[in-house]
């Protein structure tokens, strides 16, 4: 891996270089630090509860953490689901529009999008990948995949809430640092720290095994450590589902508005069909630390940490086709609906559609898309160098440089789409929000049947050779001096310089290669034998619809896509690429306060950004600059060039109006910079299924300014008894440059089935745009013991928001409470955790709302200790089998998914 040395950096080094030779000189002690985290060794529930306790009443800033019960062990297998019980945050088990899959993924705060929470490790910034093909080429980008950090690798997180000007920018309404632990910091001179065991996973039937090992040493003076860590963790996945694609009005010159124009301008499901999702994950890797303190004033440490994710799967989705039903192949030659149709809120919620015999050619009233994606994988990596230095007891510097990488690959799609119900007839009911009903009339969806009588290819598309690359370089400095008496205790002071790049840039967008002598659309070409949908697909989602469907396997695909053209040249989708460079300094003063009851901090952050966009614009083939090789027209290059420069003011005061009560009040001015597909995304289309109709897609935007938020907080907490907590707290978010989205009508050349010789389409293609939105709630939460062995815990969060433009706000939740009870004794402990989330808003697809339902899910683990050095522990997830819902209105919707029950069994050892 190259590294980009910035001349701060360089800086950092010359200054550690400078400070291992004057702590031979001066090994005076380190200054007290009221905000030290660093890691002490705790065990059990009721040791993490305090610890964690007592660094939130600590600190002076708005913070929530969590502790890992031991080492190696924290409340839940998912970091993700340990912060869904914070209030005030939120998690999701979807990154964008794909559907929620059985792993909670993004993490958010406050009734916003994940996108304007940062997440860190060990305070910097922690570059990511996606492993579904629809997040590598879509609007997501600064959010952190949580399905890449392994829960053994954190000792706590904290969560703050409210800003100080000493933290790097980057979370318009807050963050998520992720502290690992310090070899210097554990007990014994040698620990080996593990766990083995297995997890079974529901719905697919699969048992994988799950193995963590965690070694530590440190010399006999405590001045040299190492520690290290590695895991390997499989397992199954299936994602059992039904999905409605879309919608669309339904047009004066189609056969349905001229028999019925009642009908026109009411919309129907495009496409409705039958979903299979079957993944195996495989996630593995580690971590290295090193940790030299040659004299007390002086620290050197260096860490590695790398995760992969290998997420082979298979995605299949038997439909049926209402855009063909109702626009046939030119908008004018479709079918009628049958009589006893319904309406209901402008959407034809129910029809039933005649059989076609003999139709010559045949019509397909349904279309079957099998997708099986070899090689998907994702990572991310870091490597940091940090250094403290005490100069004296009152000047403190601190330092540190890293790089930063990740990967979204999506190598090679393995794709057939097929007609079928060809002359069928069919139809659909929907339920609301719920399962739908639909048939293919007398189509048989339990076999292929006849080539060209009962099934034909339609066509065989998806982007290959997808590689999102997330890069990141970074350095600081940090200092502090220290005052004698008066309320001004110190002052914190720093300068901060970071690169980050985002490149999508290789992109081809396959066909069938008509120059084979193996024709792909000969039967005989066609992949052979076929097996069925699980016998239990579906059955907990409700709805009459197909569930007995045969597929080709992955292997087949594999064969029959060797005819497909690939050619990295000709295919090369331009639109599809983009490229960023994003360059950020930062430099920024603090002034911290203490007095008898009180502690505060005053600061003043400055930021400057550079950003250069690269994209593809369709061009004339006579224009100089144009690119002329790929199938789908001239392109040509365009950059972009925006600098912005912000002042980012904070304040914090923590004053303790008794023994056990805090007051906290805070103000700032806060960043976060868009998601950079939003800034450089990549188009991507989707095409109208008749000559004449209008498709849809999504693309960015390069003009895209930082989001700012004016962040206001008041919080009272009544510690009222060992381990024990009341809070109440109200914020306010007012956010200037949000990014909500806008539909666009472009126009681009298409190359498919409909269109095999290419021609210039309409489209409304959505997009990001800067708005405005205001964001207000409150929080309100409890912690407590119950007698000498039991406790529990409940929290609640209200959030309110608006936008300027009237359209609803990313990922606002109105309302998210969580309940627990936990037990421990010398040998057995146990705890049940309740979380509960109302529905919200996930964005635009395919030009239709897509909304979350409500959703709850319900946890529980349980550990018995053998002895000081083994134990073993159960956890269950998603024990309530949650269907995750989502709808574009009441009456139009989306998807409903289920996902099944995970449970994960591990013996513990420690030495």
């Amino acid at each position: 891996m190259k590294v980009r040395k910035t001349i701060l950096s360089v800086s950092i080094v010359a200054a550690l270089g400078f400070a291992g030779q004057a702590v031979a000189q001066d090994a005076s002690s380190a200054s007290p630090d009221a905000k030290d985290l660093d890691t002490i060794v705790v065990k059990g529930i009721r040791g993490a509860i305090e610890q964690s306790l007592d660094t939130k009443r600590d600190d002076v800033t708005r913070v929530e953490v969590i502790t890992s019960e031991d080492i190696g062990k924290m409340p839940d297998k998912n970091v993700a689901d340990s912060l869904a019980r914070v209030p005030g945050v939120n998690i999701s088990a979807a990154s964008a529009n794909e559907g929620a899959f059985d792993e909670n993924d993004r993490v958010s705060m406050r009734g916003t999008s994940p996108s304007l929470t940062q997440t860190l490790i060990d305070g910097h910034n922690i570059a990511t990948g996606d492993w579904f093909v629809l997040n590598q080429t879509g609007t997501v980008g600064r959010s952190v995949s949580y399905s890449l950090l392994p829960s053994e690798l954190v000792d706590k997180v904290v969560v703050r809430k409210s800003s100080e000007a000493k933290l790097v920018e980057g979370g318009a309404v807050g963050s998520v640092d992720i502290v690992t632990r310090n070899p210097l910091n554990f007990e014994k001179g040698f620990s080996i720290f593990g766990s083995v065991g297995g997890v079974y996973a529901e719905q697919p039937s699969k048992t994988d095994p799950q193995i963590s090992v965690l070694g530590n040493w440190k010399n006999e003076d405590g001045t040299f450590g190492i520690t290290v860590q590695a895991f390997s963790e499989e397992r199954h996945l299936r994602r059992d589902g039904q999905e409605l694609l879309g919608y669309e009005a339904i047009g004066a010159n189609t056969a349905a508005g001229v028999a019925h124009p009642d009908l026109v301008g009411v919309f129907f499901p495009t496409l409705l069909g039958s979903a299979l999702f079957e993944q195996e994950r495989k996630r593995t890797g580690g971590m290295f630390t090193a940790q030299w303190k040659p004299a007390d004033n002086f620290e050197l440490e260096a860490n590695y940490f790398r995760s992969d994710m290998k997420a082979d799967n298979y995605n299949r989705n038997y439909m049926i086709w209402g855009s063909r039903i109702i626009n046939g192949l030119d908008g004018t030659n479709g079918q009628v609906p049958l009589p006893g149709y319904v309406v209901r809120n402008n959407t034809l919620v129910s029809a039933n559609f005649a059989p076609t015999p003999g139709a010559t050619p045949s019509n397909a009233f349904g279309i079957y898309d099998q997708i099986s994606r070899p090689g998907a994988k994702s990572s991310t990596e870091f490597f940091s160098l940090e250094g403290k230095w005490d100069v004296s007891d009152k000047l403190r510097f601190s330092a540190q440089a890293g790089t930063s990488e990740g990967h979204g690959e999506t190598p090679v799609q393995d794709v057939a789409e097929w007609d079928v119900g060809l002359n069928s007839g069919g139809g659909w009911g929907l339920n609301g929000v719920g399962a739908a009903n639909w048939h293919l009339g007398n189509a048989n969806t339990g076999a292929p049947g006849i080539p060209n009588t009962d099934y034909r290819l339609d066509w065989i598309f998806g982007f290959q050779d997808i590689d999102v690359e997330d890069k990141e370089d970074w350095g600081q400095i940090d200092g502090t001096y220290f005052f004698d008496g008066g309320l001004v205790t110190s002052i914190d002071f720093g300068v901060r310089q970071a690169r980050h790049e985002r490149n999508l840039d290789q992109v081809t967008a396959q066909g069938p290669n008509f120059a084979l002598p193996q024709d792909p659309f000969n039967p005989a070409n066609w992949p052979q034998g076929f097996s069925n949908y699980p016998g239990d697909f579906a059955n907990g989602i409700g709805g009459n619809f197909p569930r007995n469907i045969w597929y080709f396997s992955p292997e087949s695909l594999a064969a029959f896509n060797r005819l497909a053209n690939r050619d990295p040249v000709s295919r090369f989708y331009y639109l599809g690429a983009y490229g960023l460079e994003e360059k950020s300094t930062a430099a920024y003063g603090q002034l911290n306060f203490q007095g008898e009851r009180w502690t505060a901090n005053v600061g003043l952050r400055y930021v400057e950004t550079q950003e250069d966009v690269t994209n593809y614009v369709s061009t004339s083939a006579t224009d100089p600059a144009a690119i002329t090789t790929s199938a789908f027209g001239p392109y040509k290059t365009v950059l972009t060039k925006n600098t912005y420069k912000d002042w980012l003011p904070s304040a914090n005061l923590k004053l303790d109006i008794t023994d056990d009560v805090v007051l906290r009040l805070a103000a700032s001015r806060t960043l976060t910079r868009p998601d950079f597909s939003a800034i450089a995304g990549a188009v991507s289309l989707l095409p109208p299924a008749a000559a004449g109709g209008v498709g849809n897609g999504t693309g960015g935007n390069p003009n895209l300014a930082p989001i700012l938020s004016t962040n206001l907080d008041a919080t009272v907490e009544w510690y009222y008894g060992e381990r024990a907590l009341f809070s109440f707290g109200v914020f306010s978010m007012n956010i200037d440059n949000y990014v909500s989205l806008a539909n666009v009508r472009r126009q681009y050349l298409t190359i498919d089935a409909q269109r095999p010789n290419g021609a210039m389409v309409d489209y409304d293609v959505t997009i990001p745009v800067n708005s405005g939105a205001k964001v207000n709630g409150f929080e309100l939460a409890w912690e407590g013991p119950i007698g000498d062995y039991f406790g529990a815990f409940a929290n609640y969060t209200y959030a309110e928001a608006d936008t300027d433009d009237g359209t609803p706000m990313l990922g606002t939740s109105e309302n998210t409470y969580n309940v627990g009870l936990w037990f421990e004794n010398d040998r057995f402990n146990a705890r049940v955790n309740y979380t509960y989330r109302s529905e919200f808003y996930s964005g635009l697809d395919r030009n239709s709302a897509f909304y979350q339902d409500e959703i709850d899910t319900v946890s529980a683990s349980f550990g018995y200790k053998i002895n000081d050095h083994m134990a073993l522990s159960l956890d269950a997830m998603n024990l309530n089998n949650p269907k995750t819902t989502y709808y574009a209105t009441k009456d139009r919707p989306r998807s409903v998914y289920e996902n099944g029950r995970q449970y994960y069994l591990n013996f513990r050892f420690n030495y």
